[in-house]
C-alpha cells in the first residue's frame, strides 16, 4: 500500500464519486455522498486496508466526515494496537 492513510481514503470516496472533487478536509456526509450502504462500505474499507478494527465507540460520524478525521481515527487506533 503506498501514500499515506489519508491518500488511500480519499482515493477510496474519489473512487466510488469521481464527478465530485473532494478533498481531504470536506464533509463527506455534509456534501451528502454518505447514505448508511456506504458508510458501512467505508468502515470496512478501512479496516481491510489498514488491518485494525474499529471498535463501536469509535463509530461516530465525526470519526468518518473527512478524510483527515478518517486518518486520524487509523493513526490513533493503529497505535493502540502496537502498544
Amino acid at each position: 500500500m503506498s501514500g499515506t492513510a489519508k491518500d488511500n481514503i480519499l482515493a477510496f470516496v474519489r473512487g466510488r464519486y469521481p464527478q465530485a472533487e473532494i478533498d481531504e478536509s470536506q464533509d463527506i456526509f455534509a456534501l451528502g455522498f454518505v447514505n448508511s450502504l456506504f458508510a458501512m462500505e467505508l468502515v470496512m474499507f478501512i479496516e481491510k486496508t489498514f488491518g485494525i478494527t474499529i471498535p463501536n465507540d469509535e463509530l461516530r460520524i465525526d470519526n468518518f466526515r473527512t478524510a483527515n478525521s478518517m486518518a486520524e481515527l487509523v493513526s490513533r487506533l493503529s497505535l493502540a494496537t502496537a502498544a
